[in-house]
């Protein structure tokens, strides 16, 4: 018997409703804890079981497994660590399972898992979404522009990976065609989630409303435990964190769903955790595009219908776009870094002189051997507050890190430095240590370049056991992409400045607050703890503002460097900060190269309250 046969049975059950499929999230990255399968399915009564384990960085590590391996190219860990130990209980079960695993070779790990099934007897149709991978036809984008800079495409012979992200309907086809593992290449996140919805409740095309229903509850899924207390700004009121359960979306016809997770688990799922992780790593969140609707999220709203349960609704559709995003990731050259402590008197000069001390050496090695200057460096101090900029409070300290990093166009230019930065060691300031072990080796700058391509020219192809069954992609009269954006930053000017007689709090005491990254993007969203506080909230960090926070982060020269979103439904701003990671990932030196912890920068400042509502509210009042 399945969930959804359970739910209709057994109507009394918690958040249970007729016409429904329970969705397990089982995997937020590729690197995930092993124990999200088991604890799922010992809890969950599910019908499916989701895991996402792709990201751009990861497609060029494929990608690269793949040149030295044929039969690599795919997350193994999905074979050997999520379905090996847990097979049984899948079928026992009757659990389907779709996963992006394939990373650049989806065959091969459809391979493995029918090899891993035969070898303990299960009789399982593997099924898997093809066309997304387009790097044999590097020629055919060379003139392509960037979709966010308009930079040129980079040099083919560089380029590791091109992907489409496809969407969810492939997926759903294969399932409808008979699949219970469907393994796929590189698509959105959310389309592993939306496509069991689509074939559980045959959603169309058109049905927009649905699909973005059906896309948050794939959103709100796809990292894992970040919705369920992790990365959550009052992490220390979250019991048993360390156990916390992984999430599961109920999702019915109507498209309204529950967020909950797997009992008996520590955790929490709140408005606050849920909250948080519907503003993670969106832009305008009235124009959220996606392969299969272009979602807005600005009407979601959250409501706590019982202990560690959400009921979402609000998310409506604005048509389809008629293009897909296409990835590619190209190596620019190397980097290495690495993280040094000092402590003593006078710590911070110390590691200014040590820093400096190491990159003139470097400059003049690189001169001897003749290999260029290096193209990037990066001197950061840790323990300082460097990353509050001209917020900084701390003055000198006698304990830090100092982490170096440079980046160079050969590998053997990044090994001079290596050996410039070791060998100073014996010559530096008193005080320097670092932690023993193997010490760090040029690796490659994986850069990304985004652009869009028609999806009639993405030929995408559905294989459901030994045969590929046929698919067709949404007709051009069928979707139609919806131009308005924007939409969330109209109202803002109406909110107003407090009056005069005001008194100054933490935004902690005031917002939840996450931040994450897109390519050279970061976002910070800051939900308001009570409606009455946005007002105050964004009279306080306007655009102007967080440009003015950021400015050291920020690439210079920008027109307009931060947008402002509202999302009225969880009273709710967005802010989307543009080249301000230093190229992201791991093409960027920041200790921070994802603006994970951006969020807790703003929420550490003090915002002025009028009096009467810090009153009303109990507000601590900072001194």
């Amino acid at each position: 018997m399945t969930a959804a046969d359970q739910n209709s049975e057994d109507p009394s059950r918690p958040g249970a409703r007729s016409n429904c499929v329970r969705i397990g999230g089982a995997s937020g990255f590729w690197g995930d804890a092993a124990l999200a399968v088991p604890q799922l399915l010992r809890g969950g009564e599910l019908d499916y079981l989701v895991f996402d384990y792709l990201a751009e960085i990861t497609m060029s590590i494929t990608a690269r497994a793949r040149v030295a391996d044929p039969s690599k190219g795919y997350a193994t860990d999905f074979v050997t660590a999520a379905l090996a130990p847990n097979i049984d209980g899948i079928v026992a079960g009757g659990v389907k399972v779709i996963s992006n695993a394939g990373g650049v070779n989806p065959e091969a790990c459809a391979e493995a898992i029918r090899d891993l099934l035969r070898e303990r007897g299960h009789d399982l149709t593997v099924a898997v979404v093809l066309g997304d991978d387009l790097a044999d036809r590097v020629d055919e984008f060379t003139d392509a522009r960037e979709m966010f800079s308009g930079e040129s495409f980079p040099p083919a012979e560089k380029v590791a990976s091109i992907n489409a992200y496809l969407g969810a309907f492939p997926i759903a086809a294969a399932l409808s065609a008979g699949a219970d593992i469907v393994v796929t290449g590189r698509c959105v996140d959310s389309a592993v989630t939306l496509a069991a919805c689509i074939h559980a409740f045959d959603w169309s095309p058109r049905d927009y409303d649905l699909l973005a229903q059906g896309s948050l509850a794939g959103h709100l899924l796809e990292c894992g435990t970040q919705a369920t207390g992790g990365n959550f700004t009052d992490w220390d009121t979250v019991e048993d964190l360390v156990n916390a359960g992984y999430p599961i979306a109920e999702v019915c016809a109507d498209g309204g769903f529950t967020i909950s997770k797997a009992e008996p688990t520590g955790g929490l799922v709140s408005v606050g955790t849920v909250g948080e992780q519907l503003l993670y790593e969106i832009g305008d969140p009235s124009c959220y595009y996606l392969p299969d609707v272009i979602c807005d999220f600005t009407q979601v709203t959250l409501t706590q219908v019982a202990d560690n349960r959400i009921a979402v609704a609000g998310a409506s559709g604005r048509g389809a776009p008629n293009d897909y995003k296409v990835s590619v990731t190209w190596a620019d050259g190397y980097r290495a870094g690495q993280i040094w402590t000092l402590y003593g008197r006078d710590a911070k000069r110390k590691a200014e002189a040590l820093g400096q001390s190491v990159f003139e050496r470097t400059r003049s090695a690189l001169e001897r051997h003749k290999l260029g200057p290096l193209t990037e460096q990066s001197l950061e101090l840790l323990g300082t507050e460097g990353h509050f900029g001209k917020q900084a409070r701390a003055a000198n300290t006698r304990e830090l890190d100092i982490k170096l990093a440079v980046k160079h166009p050969s590998a053997r230019g990044v090994g001079v430095f290596l050996k410039e930065m070791v060998g100073l060691a014996l010559t530096a300031p008193p005080g320097l240590t670092t932690f023993a072990g193997a010490r760090p080796k040029p690796t490659p700058v994986v850069r990304l370049f985004s652009f869009q391509l028609d999806r009639r020219e993405v030929p995408v192809r559905v294989i459901v056991g030994d045969e590929e069954i046929p698919y067709e992609d949404a007709d051009s009269d069928q979707v139609g992409e919806h131009k308005t954006r924007g939409i969330g930053r109209d109202e803002l000017s109406a909110f107003p400045v407090p009056d005069d007689d005001a008194v100054f709090v933490d935004l902690i005491e005031l917002a939840y607050g996450r931040s994450g990254d897109k390519g050279d993007k970061a976002n910070i969203g800051l939900m308001a703890r009570h409606p009455e506080f946005l007002p105050v909230i964004a009279a306080f960090f306007t655009p102007e503002r967080v440009t003015e926070y950021f400015s050291h982060f920020l690439q210079a020269d920008q027109e307009h460097p931060v947008e402002r979103f509202h999302l009225p439904g969880i009273h709710a701003l967005n802010f989307l900060l543009h080249k301000v990671l230093g190229g992201g990932g791991v093409a960027s030196l920041r200790a921070d190269p994802q603006g994970k912890g951006y969020a807790q920068l703003l929420l550490a400042e003090q915002v002025p309250v009028p009096r009467e509502l810090a009153e009303r509210h109990g507000l601590p009042v900072s001194s």
